[in-house]
């Protein structure tokens, strides 16, 4: 990759005409980053016909269409009673005299519109289509309004891509148009620029078609991440058969055994076959490298307490990263009273961190004090150092990139490395997407946790669902209601979080209906959650997008309710469903889903209707994934893949795998042709920070 190529990528969208720094923000939420490289990897969920007709009368409601008016009038909006307003509306006659209402609500904009939709001029507007009782015709808000000589401007097929709030797809559509035209006079060699080449095709579909797994660039993009991944891990095997240095961690077994007898349970044989797993690794020169995965609830905090302890026998610090604040903090309120009863010395290190409280942690980290850190990526901050740092731990580790982790372990000498993961992997895929760690499997539940109940209902059935949750919400019980969407979104049939929560609180006791979504304000959410996670919080009922879905640990919750539950993967409903039935009490799920279930989403709930095996799930959910059925473009667990399909490119996955191991073992440097080809793709999809050489 050349440096100008290279720039160009890094480049920040501030800088993208028509950006500036707030949309550029508004970006940076949305894609996890804000460099043109970011955008890139951003692709379009759907492509969205727009053809042209003679009149409204060909066309049904729902429709959305491309259309030539004649504006003859305006009339403002005006406020009612109730403090809304009606429309502004301009009418005007379609080609065939036919009448037709162009609505826009909110304040009165009639200047503006006024000078957009002139009277007795013509214009071609496209948007949504609906008839009103009386059968008359309008479009709300259309997405295009051009005059005749601009009409090109509206594409015959748009590509929509995912968006958030403050986001237009006219934004979208602006930024694409300009890093395209940018990339097409970049000189590059031939394997980049085919590869971008792909990425275009995507990025300007013309039909659904172009997004199939099947699809040739699809497929060339997809083989070029996973070639990058399984380079990455090759590299990281060979690194470490290279003989890296770390030192012996065997502690004298004192801390555990006082833990192990003052839990009020027995470890599970899986917890303590992972357990001696994790003790056998730390005891060699050789760094640990290991994955625990655990189904929900399966008790992998304790197994990490556990080798935490360990390293502090041998007066080794721990530090245990989680990708949030509340499930750091989650995580401090449950170690921290253990800890202090074995003396051993426990801090928690977030942004929310300030002044003298951070100094005062920060100089007991570097005196060695603090054996055990729990904190999110402020643990690797410039300012934060540790008197020795022998054990890194991850939660959630899918959540972090190769560089977060990197960062982090950076702060020790070699030291060993334990991830922790609640999504199970099908085993069929576990070498191929970890083929660089060893495996711990936690596959029991804690004794005496029972089996979360799960039902499917029809949404026909919401009013008497509603009603059973207000009783049991008068009883005591904590309720999870989550739905896929934030707002309502006019191209799908999914039920918004805010609405559901409008409906909700009209429905419950006073105040005892809550509302949390990654679009609020960081500390609006939280303080929402610590009043529904406190047994006498007055929040009783949580309406919640699936930012809930992973690290929220509320014991007495014991109800999960999941709208549109046939538009999620089975992998992201087993883990929302894992919020509750982390207590003795009996705790029910119910999968709330439209009167039109295709086959393969009434397939997918009936797998969680019948198990409540994570790795069972995860099996299934390969097999049954269907191309464009569930929310978001990226897929719920395991690696979060740009392009790939897990289930139409497993093929791909064993090529990449042979091909990365070759290269890896004939090139381990990555300094021949070949080599810098797999370095791009590397940098591209961020599968490792720096490969040495």
């Amino acid at each position: 990759m050349n440096k100008e190529l290279f720039e160009f990528l890094n480049t920040d969208l501030q800088f993208i005409k028509g950006v500036g720094p707030v949309l550029a923000a508004r970006l940076d939420d949305l894609l996890g980053g804000r460099r043109i490289l970011d955008f890139l990897l951003h692709k379009p969920s759907y492509v969205k016909p727009r053809g042209m007709i003679d009149s409204v009368m060909n066309a049904q409601a729902g429709d959305v269409i491309t259309i030539q008016i004649k504006i003859e009038s305006h009339k403002a909006g005006i406020k009612l009673k109730n403090g809304r307003r009606t429309p502004t509306q301009v009418l005007a006659r379609d080609n065939m005299n036919a009448p037709v209402s162009i609505n826009f609500y909110g304040a009165s904009f009639l200047d503006y519109w006024l000078e957009k939709l002139p009277i007795g001029e013509v214009r071609i507007v496209s948007g949504k289509l609906e008839f009103n009782n009386k059968g008359g015709a309008s479009i709300t808000h259309p997405d295009f309004i051009e005059k005749v000589e601009t009409a090109d401007k509206i594409p015959e097929n748009q590509a929509i891509y995912p968006i958030s709030a403050g986001l237009t797809q006219k934004i979208m559509a602006n930024v694409r148009e300009q890093v395209f035209a940018k990339l097409a006079t970049s000189n590059e060699q031939p394997a980049i620029k085919d590869f971008f080449d792909a990425i275009k095709q995507v990025h300007f579909a013309e039909s659904n078609d172009d997004f199939l797994p099947t699809n040739e660039s699809v497929q060339k993009l997809a083989y070029s991440e996973l070639f990058a991944h399984q380079v990455a891990i090759a590299l990281s095997r060979a690194k470490r058969k290279r003989g890296i240095v770390g030192r012996m961690v065997s502690g004298d077994g004192q801390l555990r055994e006082k833990l192990y007898a003052s839990l009020p349970f027995k470890l599970t044989d899986a917890q303590n076959k992972a357990i001696t797993e994790i003790e056998n690794d730390m005891a060699r020169t050789e760094p640990m490298l290991r994955l625990v995965q655990g189904d929900v609830g399966s008790g992998k905090t304790i197994v990490a307490l556990a080798a935490a302890l360990n390293a502090a026998e041998c007066k080794i610090q721990t530090a245990l990263m989680a990708p949030t604040d509340t499930l750091a903090q989650q995580h401090y309120a449950k170690i921290k009273p253990i800890c202090d009863s074995l003396g051993v010395h426990v801090d928690i290190l977030t942004g929310r961190d300030k002044g003298k409280s951070r100094t005062e942690k920060l100089i007991s980290l570097k005196s060695g004090r603090t054996r055990i850190v729990i904190g999110t990526h402020a643990l690797f901050s410039d300012d934060v150092v540790y008197k020795d740092l022998g054990l890194v731990i991850i939660d959630e580790q899918h959540r972090f990139g190769v560089a977060q982790r990197a960062a982090l372990c950076g702060k020790g000498n070699n030291p060993d490395f334990l991830a922790l993961s609640a999504t199970p992997i099908p085993r069929t895929l576990s070498m191929t997407i970890y083929g660089d760690m060893d495996i711990s499997i936690i596959n029991e539940k804690p004794v005496g946790r029972l089996p979360i109940k799960t039902t499917k209902l029809g949404t026909s059935k919401l009013a008497a669902l509603a009603e059973r949750a207000r009783v049991q919400i008068n009883s005591g019980a904590k309720v999870f209601w989550v739905c896929p969407l934030v707002v309502d979104n006019p191209d799908m049939d999914f039920m918004a979080a805010e609405t559901r929560y409008n409906y909700l609180r009209e429905r419950m006791p006073d105040d005892a209906v809550g509302l949390v979504h990654g679009q609020m304000d960081k500390k609006e959410r939280d303080k929402v959650m610590e009043q529904f996670a406190d047994p006498n919080g007055r929040i009783k009922l949580l309406v919640a997008t699936s930012v809930i879905e992973v690290g929220i640990d509320v014991p007495h919750a014991t109800i999960m309710i999941i709208e549109n539950a046939e538009k999620f993967g089975l992998s992201a409903l087993h883990q929302l469903r894992g919020r509750v039935g982390r207590s003795d009490i009996q705790s029910f799920c119910v999968l709330l889903h439209g009167e039109r279930l295709t086959e393969n989403g009434e397939q997918r709930l009936d797998v969680l209707v019948n198990t409540d095996d994570g790795f069972i799930i995860a099996e299934q959910d390969l097999i049954m994934r269907g191309a464009g059925e569930m929310i978001g473009t990226r897929q719920h667990g395991w690696v979060p893949y740009y392009f790939v399909d897990y289930r139409e490119h497993r093929d791909l996955f064993k090529l990449a795998a042979a091909r990365a191991l070759e290269l890896a073992n004939n090139d381990p440097t990555l300094s021949g042709a070949d080599g810098h080809a797999a370095r791009d793709m590397i940098y591209i999809f961020g599968r490792i920070a720096k490969i040495d050489g």
